[in-house]
């Protein structure tokens, strides 16, 4: 029987993997046999996860991108399709969030880098990325939203609404590059332990509010994120477009 897990000979790109959910996607789509392209700003970063990845059998390669700066998304892009002449699966994660605090104090700095990271970069990764997986058949793209965009996190207004516009953009790929044989889905995380949320989790009195919200009554561990990406990246969900998956804890329903 065919394992539908099986990513052997598939091209990756995932942003933000320097850490966090981005490194265990990075990982485990490595682990199930695909050739991964790390990236996030920093090259060092990205080189100590491709490190871990080739230690543990894995295939793997860095690339620096700030996926705020156009220049940089091409760049990225153009040197993916000059070394590998594909791109099979992308995970777009990287992300920022650089306002906490009330939305009616939100400066237009804040507000600025925000939207190019989180939805100008999301589209425009997205939009170069379905080109080249046209080029070899189709391919399959993840973005990583945030159950924020569903439910605005208090004090994330400006990342809440960014949060919302990923969630929209993903059906509106997915409708248009299905005929185009390119998939295009959305992650959904809740409560999540990373260096990202850790001005969040690691205070006390807002982690004792979140988890009266959470049925599981716990927060996630960034692996606990990677399985649903596999899914979403491989032929176990060849039918599926369109989709974002709430990987919460119950938060959702509670």
């Amino acid at each position: 029987m065919k394992d539908l897990f099986d990513l052997s000979g598939k091209v990756a790109l995932v942003t933000g993997a320097s850490r966090g959910i981005g490194e265990a996607v990075a990982k485990l789509l490595a682990a199930r046999g695909a050739h991964v392209i790390v990236s996030s700003r920093k090259a060092e970063a990205c080189e100590a996860v491709v490190a871990a990845i080739r230690e543990a059998g894995g295939k793997a390669e860095a690339r620096a991108c700030h996926i705020g700066e156009m220049a940089q998304i091409d760049a990225l892009m153009a040197g993916i399709a000059e070394t590998h002449g594909r791109l099979d699966i992308l995970v777009n994660n990287a992300a920022t969030n650089p306002h906490f605090g009330s939305i009616l104090e939100t400066d237009v700095g804040a507000f600025q880098k925000t939207v190019d990271v989180n939805i100008r970069g999301y589209f425009f990764m997205s939009a170069a990325g379905a080109k080249l997986m046209i080029k070899n058949g189709g391919g399959s793209i993840i973005n990583v939203a945030s159950v924020n965009g569903v439910i605005p996190g208090a004090h994330q207004g400006i990342y809440s609404i960014t949060k919302a516009a990923v969630i929209s953009m993903t059906k509106a790929f997915a409708q248009e590059c299905a005929p185009l044989n390119v998939r295009v889905n959305a992650l959904l995380p809740g409560a999540t332990d990373t260096k990202f949320a850790s001005a969040l989790f690691h205070n006390p009195v807002i982690m004792e509010k979140a988890l009266t919200r959470i049925p599981m009554k716990r927060i996630a561990e960034p692996g606990e994120m990677a399985g649903t990406v596999l899914y979403l990246a491989s032929d176990a969900s060849s039918y599926t477009t369109g989709a974002c998956i709430n990987v919460d804890g119950g938060y959702l329903i509670s």
